[in-house]
């Protein structure tokens, strides 16, 4: 049941040794206008949330990401909205992803940086510190648990 009901997915993407994250639109409309986001979106249909990862990925920054690249997942609630989940991903691919990065219409710009940097960034979502550090602790364990 978990895996049919959420609201949508995020992945915190490297390439090579670093992060790739975008800046969101600044919009009032939107969750976290104009904060640094990484990629990730609404689920659409009966999407899976790996398939709803890799279609947003694609639509967003034009990289081909497979169901192999994924090395760990969560469900988590949904900040912006508790009564709804969300899942997070880890996933790697390797350096020369970054010249095929192809920024999509959603968003003001990317870029790639390090852990050290992206912890600095004061205008993440909010989030993302914490989750990275739930994968951290146990990505010695499964990479991708049930």
């Amino acid at each position: 049941m978990a895996e049919q009901s959420f609201h949508g997915c995020k992945v915190a993407l490297f390439i090579g040794d670093k992060l790739l994250i975008s800046l969101r639109d600044d919009k009032p409309d939107i969750p976290y206008p104009n904060m640094w986001d990484f990629v990730g979106g609404g689920r659409e249909g009966n999407e899976t949330p790996e398939d709803t990862l890799i279609r947003e990925t694609k639509e967003e920054v034009g990289l081909d990401l497979q169901p192999e690249d994924l090395i760990w997942k969560r469900r988590y609630r949904a900040n912006f909205r508790p009564d709804v989940h969300v899942f997070f991903f880890v996933a790697r691919l390797p350096a020369s992803h970054e010249a095929k990065i192809v920024f999509g219409d959603e968003g003001q710009g990317w870029k790639l940086v390090s852990m050290s940097e992206f912890l600095l960034i004061p205008n993440m979502v909010p989030s993302y510190v914490s989750r990275l550090g739930d994968w951290q602790t146990r990505r010695s364990q499964a990479d991708i648990p049930e």
